[in-house]
């Protein structure tokens, strides 16, 4: 199937920001106010076919993004080669692992964003048998000031795992490498998203 023919799911954007007062660019927190208000919004979500929503910011995309940290402490960081899906961020390098989310029949929006959370892991890096409770919802990433994202908003969960669990299962599409905490400002070029995090987070120590 095409990429563009994928059905994903969507939240119209005067609902999910409520007319604007919930808005914000950068990451906030679940202890944010408006992340909690938003994360009430997503069970409204839409199914929508992907190639309409890539160029109409009254949507946004949910996008499962899953920071990755190891036994040492240390944050997966990952280059998306060409290979890879989106054109646009091709060469950036990012700390989130994930992706689009789909509709799952019967389930509620809770379950809904982990099952997609968890099949970009299995998918993207060989993770299996996640629990739930591994997966920690620290909040939304946003940014309106480019044209990927406008369109998106990010969940970013962290999890942590044992570094020989995580594969490249497509090699063509991603290289990896661990990276402490304290040094990932030093890394070049990351994608938008991780860098808004890695300067609300882990340039202060968290």
């Amino acid at each position: 199937m095409n990429k563009f023919d994928e059905q994903i799911i969507v939240v119209d954007r005067e609902s999910m920001f409520s007319h604007e007062k919930n808005a914000f660019n950068g990451f906030i927190t679940m202890e944010d106010q408006r992340a909690l208000e938003i994360f009430e919004t997503l069970s409204k979500y839409e199914v929508k076919r992907r190639g309409d929503m890539e160029e109409d910011p009254s949507f946004k995309q949910l996008i499962s993004y899953c920071i990755l940290e190891n036994e040492q402490d240390e944050i997966l960081v990952y280059e998306r080669l060409t290979g890879g899906g989106e054109n646009r961020l091709h060469g950036l390098s990012s700390i989130g692992i994930g992706g689009h989310m789909n509709h799952l029949d019967g389930d509620h929006i809770e379950k809904i964003l982990i099952e997609n959370a968890r099949r970009e892991l299995e998918e993207e890096v060989g993770l299996t048998r996640i629990p739930d409770s591994d997966l920690e919802l620290m909040g939304f990433i946003n940014d309106d000031d480019n044209e990927v994202g406008r369109v998106h908003i990010g969940l970013v969960f962290k999890i942590k795992v044992q570094s020989n669990d995580v594969n490249v299962m497509e090699t063509d599409t991603l290289a990896i490498q661990w990276k402490n905490k304290h040094e990932l400002s030093a890394a070049a070029d990351y994608e938008t998203w991780s860098r808004l995090i890695i300067d609300a987070l882990y340039n202060q120590g968290y």
